[in-house]
């Protein structure tokens, strides 16, 4: 190998480095601004190698999106992304504004990123997502034992993915064993402009579904997915559905989505709330949300003025 072709290499290298990056999802004015603060400072603490991008709707007010970059993220407005119009599809109302998540897979200009929900705190360095095996969505398997699932045949019976061992398929179920089914809290994926159109096209042409984006997901990538290990997603109510399941001190991400959960949000009155692996939990994040020494600090000028003009 000849001096410049090593010299090449690298430059390709970095060039690809430098194309991966998380992304999460702000809508509306509300305090979930608070949320996407925290994993920018969790990722931070982590000594993450890769930007926060945050895909932001229209009405994100002015000062939040201030906010986000003031602690490193690039800011990137989104518009709304609009399924058929049917309102009493979805388990809880709100999550019809999900879809607009689609957008991203129009970033092209990056060649891979890791999505993470608002309401997920990273505590263990997880760039290793990136180097996935390239052309499939990666994620960490559903549980279906909460009663938000109980529309489902799969809750009627007591089948999860997390103890599949436990429920024998019945045969006179008319469908069959569903396939892998991953929380769209956390999914690695590739920005591309044909899957982009693909996505929006076909959103219109499928009925919606209660789990709105998530069942999108599911569907449209079911012959491309990949599980990965449960560390990478940590859904907090798999602390008390499946215990054996979880060995916290090998934990990477928490996803805080059950009700009461949201740290800043939280009283301990819901349901599970009062766990003392939930409390520590929740005192974990607020320990990462308070830091100031974890705040964005950019190393020149030139990093804050590239960072706020985006």
């Amino acid at each position: 190998m000849t001096p410049e072709t090593h010299v090449d290499m690298i430059h390709a290298s970095e060039k690809a480095h430098k194309k991966r990056a998380y992304v999460t999802f702000l809508a509306g004015n509300g305090d979930y601004v608070k949320g996407v603060v925290g994993l920018a400072k969790g990722l931070r603490k982590v000594k993450s190698a890769y930007p926060l991008v945050v895909a932001t709707l229209p009405d994100v007010p002015a000062e939040h999106r201030e906010i986000l970059r003031s602690q490193g993220c690039v800011v990137r407005e989104i518009e709304p992304v609009h399924p058929p119009d049917t309102q009493d599809a979805y388990a809880r109302a709100y999550y019809v504004i999900n879809y607009s998540k689609l957008r991203i897979w129009n970033f092209e200009e990056y060649n891979k990123m890791v999505y993470l929900d608002g309401d997920i705190q990273v505590f263990d360095n997880i760039d290793d997502l990136f180097d996935l095996e390239d052309g499939y969505v990666h994620g960490v398997l559903s549980c279906f034992c909460e009663k938000i699932w109980s529309y489902t045949p799969l809750y009627s019976i007591g089948y999860c993915q997390y103890c599949p061992e436990k429920v024998v398929w019945p045969a006179e179920m008319e469908s069959a064993r569903p396939p892998p089914y991953f929380n769209a809290g956390m999914f690695v994926f590739e920005p591309n402009r044909s899957t982009y159109e693909s996505l929006l096209h076909t959103l219109q042409i499928t009925p919606p579904t209660p789990f709105a984006e998530q069942d999108f997901l599911n569907m449209f990538f079911e012959k491309v997915f990949k599980p990965v290990s449960p560390v990478y997603n940590l859904i907090l109510s798999v602390l008390w559905r499946h215990p054996g399941n979880v060995d916290l001190e090998r934990v990477k991400v928490v996803h805080y989505c059950p009700p009461g959960a949201k740290p800043w949000r939280y009283t301990g009155e819901e349901p599970n709330m009062e766990r003392e692996d939930v409390k520590m939990l929740i005192r974990k994040w607020w320990d990462i949300y308070n830091d100031e020494s974890l705040d964005f600090k950019p190393t020149n000028p030139a990093d804050l003025e590239a960072t706020l003009s985006k």
